[in-house]
């Protein structure tokens, strides 16, 4: 085995690791000595080729973007011709099915979005530039078809989907929380019900003196 793949082999190896450790502990409970001592790698062999945690950190918030930008890019260019609003409902059922195969990454995922140390806030925000460019391309590819309110642009649009993309994921499990299965299909399906909701509204602005639907 030549330097290069030993390198190469080590660097993976930390990654493992490091992804094990953040994919079940949030930042400020990983450490880089219970990276090592929980996964047999030597401390020296840690710091020759990482800081600390904070770079193990951005390394896994890294690798989780990447994985996801390439699965939503293939998976997006496989969808078939359909109407503007089930092509956006799909584009963001395409992350729920990434999440759901490699539960790994949510926390990963969400402690970058949602709970960002904020020391690299800056920072995963410069990884995240490359996904946020495909998010911005394909929504702006589906918008520009379609209809929206009287009053909106679709810039107001698209900062829209990309601002409720990050939380979609907890607000779609908390809608789903009380259903007894917690499958692929079950966690599809409330996903569709809230973009359904999110993207067409729930009142009729037409009904006046109040809402139109029978309360429960």
């Amino acid at each position: 085995m030549t330097q290069q793949e030993r390198q190469a082999r080590s660097r993976a190896e930390i990654l493992q690791a490091a992804l094990a450790e953040f994919s079940v502990r949030d930042f400020d409970q990983v450490s880089t000595e219970g990276i090592c001592a929980r996964h047999g790698i030597s401390k020296g062999m840690m710091y020759h080729y990482y800081a600390g945690k904070d770079a193990l950190f951005l390394l896994c918030v890294e690798d989780t973007f990447t994985a996801l930008r390439q699965y939503v890019e293939q998976e997006a260019a496989k969808l078939p011709a359909q109407s503007a609003a089930e092509r956006i409902k799909h584009y963001f059922l395409l992350r729920e099915r990434f999440f759901q195969a490699h539960p790994e990454r949510t926390r990963i995922f969400e402690n970058a979005m949602l709970r960002p140390p904020e020391h690299l806030r800056e920072q995963i925000q410069a990884l995240r530039a490359p996904l946020r460019r495909l998010n911005e391309e394909l929504l702006h590819d589906v918008i520009r078809s379609m209809r929206l309110r009287p009053g909106l642009r679709w810039e107001q649009v698209i900062r829209y989907l990309e601002s409720a993309e990050p939380v979609f994921r907890s607000v779609a499990l908390r809608y789903q929380a009380d259903r007894q299965a917690q499958d692929l299909h079950t966690m599809l399906a409330a996903a569709e019900e809230v973009l359904d909701m999110a993207l067409f509204g729930i009142f009729c602005p037409d009904t006046p003196g109040g809402p139109s639907g029978t309360a429960p």
